[in-house]
């Protein structure tokens, strides 16, 4: 058994290329350039998306090419609604069909040889792209790469998440799959 105290813990840890078992402090890796971003797979919920979309809202032309994935069309669609896709089509980012896309490289796959960070599970050699090296962190923390083309600094990444911490109750709200229109009148369709 392996105990973490979380109070321990002062800055986002980030797993390195290409081992999702080599951990380091974000101080540790400051700095590094990064060339493109993934933020989606099924680790993902909607509040992620939202903080991505609050950290991005306003910017435009990022230096990082940003791959945006939702894990299902509930999440796509309320996005949508929400004004999140708007945002981020803004900011650049390519908007993939809802599912697994860059996470197991079966819809697209970044650049070769490009430096990344994702919030996919997994950062095996050649998963998200050929001769990649891939970083795992938070939408968060990938978001702002994103922006700054880096990985920040642990006081780059402090102020960035400035915004969405203090409209965080909003921001990671879940979906209630019970109040959304659409699904609740399907629903309703469905014999039992």
């Amino acid at each position: 058994m392996i105990e973490i105290d979380l109070a321990d813990i002062q800055e986002p840890i980030v797993a390195c290329p290409n081992d999702p078992d080599d951990v380091k402090p974000l101080s540790e890796v400051a700095g590094t350039p990064i060339d493109e971003v993934f933020i989606g797979s099924c680790m993902t919920n909607i509040g992620h998306f939202r903080a991505a979309s609050k950290i991005l809202e306003g910017k435009t032309d990022l230096p990082a090419r940003l791959w945006m994935a939702p894990p299902t069309k509930m999440d796509a669609m309320v996005l949508n609604a929400e004004g999140h896709y708007g945002v981020l089509g803004v900011a650049g980012a390519r908007l993939e069909l809802p599912g697994c896309s860059l996470c197991m490289g079966n819809q697209a796959q970044i650049r070769k040889g490009s430096t990344a960070m994702s919030t996919s599970t997994r950062n095996f050699p050649n998963r998200l792209g050929i001769d990649t090296h891939v970083y795992l962190g938070s939408a968060e923390l990938a978001a702002i790469c994103a922006l700054l083309g880096k990985i920040p600094s642990v006081a780059e990444y402090q102020a960035q998440m400035a915004v969405v911490n203090a409209q965080a109750a909003d921001i990671y709200r879940y979906m209630n799959f019970d109040q959304i229109a659409d699904f609740v009148e399907v629903a309703a369709t469905v014999k039992g």
